[in-house]
């Protein structure tokens, strides 16, 4: 690992330690809060965040701190995204964490010109400490990984629904589930990036596409050999605030026989 690397690991060691295990099914009465449609937050998601800013900023001060905490509490920080900047979720899976069941991480990204160059995802519960940096490959605890595919037919597939319309809901149900075999998504981004280069999943269909849930997955995944992009095959970037949708695969053969299926939902 490279310096930052480890430098990362700390920040997130530690931060898991003081501010998201201690709370983990110990959330008092009055610790949980809804956002609204459905996205709840911790008081351990804020105490996180707020560890995590202070620590990214000793790391590197010189980047603005994009985290989704601070995001909801004044939109402004979106701005940040079209700068050199730190993308943080503090907390991601959230909604698994506050009922006491996993998985859930912490996510970071470093971004430049909207375009993540750096990514670390730390399972805060196995420790799995996922790391890649642009047009440098991937790694898992420190050993270069390589996505391979679960080798089913049909090939295995994650379909998040949570955010789609019911209309696109019926459609993806209609033209894309009948040719693959469906498993849960896990609630976790954290989660589900891994799994698609693990050979736990084959593919994945994202509708929300915020910059704390996937710029450093989707990196991470690009850089195992798997292919995230928007369904018309651009970069996925984080400056484009108000773009959803995003397929992922374990391969590009995958991700292109997706992308066939998904043209069929417009």
């Amino acid at each position: 690992m490279t310096a930052l690397d480890t430098a990362i690991l700390s920040l997130v060691r530690r931060v898991t330690e003081q501010a998201i295990l201690p709370r983990y099914r110990n959330l008092a009465d009055g610790e949980v809060e809804d956002k609204g449609g459905n996205d709840p937050v911790t008081v351990a998601d804020k105490d996180s965040e707020t560890l995590l800013r202070d620590g990214l900023a000793q790391i590197d001060g010189s980047l603005a701190f994009v985290g989704e905490e601070a995001a909801h509490e004044n939109p402004a920080v979106l701005d940040s995204l079209a700068e050199p900047c730190w993308i943080v979720d503090p907390i991601d899976g959230t909604r698994n964490f506050a009922t006491g069941k996993p998985p859930f991480g912490i996510i970071i990204a470093r971004a430049e010109d909207g375009v993540a160059r750096s990514g670390w995802i730390y399972d805060c519960l196995t420790q799995r400490f996922c790391v890649a940096h642009y047009a440098q490959g991937a790694t898992v605890d420190g050993e270069q990984v390589t996505a391979k595919t679960t080798g089913r037919t049909p090939p295995i597939a994650a379909i998040s629904l949570v955010f789609m319309s019911e209309e696109r809901r019926e459609a993806t149900c209609r033209h894309i589930s009948p040719s693959y075999e469906l498993v849960d998504i896990p609630y976790c981004a954290a989660e589900q990036y891994p799994r698609l280069a693990l050979g736990v999943n084959d593919v994945s269909i994202f509708e929300r596409t915020l910059a704390w849930d996937h710029a450093a997955g989707a990196l991470w995944l690009n850089e195992a050999g798997g292919k995230a992009a928007r369904p018309d095959g651009s970069q996925y970037r984080v400056d484009e605030r108000d773009r959803t949708g995003m397929l992922a695969a374990a391969s590009p053969d995958l991700w292109d026989d997706l992308a066939e299926l998904y043209d069929k939902l417009d």
